[in-house]
């Protein structure tokens, strides 16, 4: 599983690649709808052409973008294996806390339970 996500990692390290196929995948399905609406609605070129300008339009602007926006920051493998081990940490802290406080509880109501309750008294008198 970590070395299919590694790859995945290496194989799409510019965003702008995989925005760019999505976006010419869509205006493929656009076009291939608007062909024949062009020649039902007698509306001509305008619909493809819409379609294209767009997905270029978008295309450069995602290009244009800064450089430092869209590629992806990834932790080298050591700072993620640290990571790993203090939350690792934590979850063991957190969770020898819960176990006390849940000894505390029971005690709690243990004691409840021994004790006749003040109440109880008042009323029985």
């Amino acid at each position: 599983m970590a070395k299919k996500q590694q790859n995945n990692i290496e194989s799409s390290e510019d965003v702008r690649v995989m925005a760019t196929q999505k976006i010419w995948g869509y205006t493929v399905g656009i076009l291939a709808l608007c062909i024949p609406l062009s020649a039902v609605t007698r509306s001509g070129p305008v619909l493809p052409l819409a379609a294209l300008g767009g997905a270029a339009v978008s295309t450069v602007a995602i290009w244009r973008s800064d450089d430092k926006k869209s590629k992806s920051h990834y932790l080298p493998p050591q700072q993620l294996e640290m990571l790993q081990q203090r939350v690792a940490d934590l979850e063991t802290i957190v969770s020898s806390d819960e176990f006390d406080l849940q000894m505390k509880i029971k005690q709690l109501e243990t004691r409840n339970i021994n004790k006749p309750n003040n109440n109880d008294k008042k009323t029985k008198n």
